[in-house]
């Protein structure tokens, strides 16, 4: 195979590989029911004047699989880690007992757990466009290489079977998000 054909395919991959990553953050983000530390991974807390990740400046924890613990490195940080929950917008209500913040996770609604399917979906086609925009990007680098008529259709078809599966993987991964928010 031709240098600058595997270069193009290598490249699509690693476009495709990159899409699935960001896939796999942003569903992390979207809970099912238990909670985790990764639920407060978006908040930022004002850190001496500065937007800080929640996660350098407390310790999260769940000790169990409906509640999580904030507890602060520095006592005085209590009130903007509280804010900075609030600000997430999370539908979390966030406890200060003067020593840590305590967040009871409530069970999600029928409506709820819809509405979150709906967005696991909503990311999973995100990561589509973004498998078919690195498809796009590398057929018409093959168009546009110097390579042999037989060269290019071989790696059309190449660059094809990678973007089908990885499609193929991105549903998998959203059938089993969907069923983990859908399970009570």
């Amino acid at each position: 195979m031709d240098e600058d054909i595997k270069f193009i395919i290598d490249s699509a991959k690693e476009s495709m590989d990159a899409a699935m990553k960001h896939l796999e953050k942003q569903l992390v983000n979207i809970r099912a029911g238990k909670a985790s530390p990764a639920m407060l991974g978006s908040v930022m807390v004002d850190y001496y004047g500065s937007q800080t990740p929640l996660s350098q400046v407390a310790n999260v924890n769940t000790p169990d699989g409906r509640t999580i613990s904030v507890q602060p490195w520095e006592k005085s940080m209590l009130q903007e880690i509280e804010r900075g929950i609030m600000l997430a917008n999370l539908g979390f209500n966030p406890m200060n007992n003067g020593d840590m913040i305590i967040i009871n996770v409530p069970p999600l609604t029928e409506e709820r757990r819809k509405n979150l399917a709906k967005q696991a979906k909503s990311e999973t086609e995100d990561a589509k466009v973004g498998i078919r925009n690195a498809r796009k990007e590398a057929m018409n680098d093959i168009k546009n290489a110097d390579v042999s008529e037989d060269l290019q259709k071989n790696a059309e078809i190449d660059v094809q079977t990678l973007t089908d599966t990885y499609v193929k993987k991105i549903d998998e991964i959203l059938e089993v998000k969907e069923k983990e928010i859908m399970t009570v």
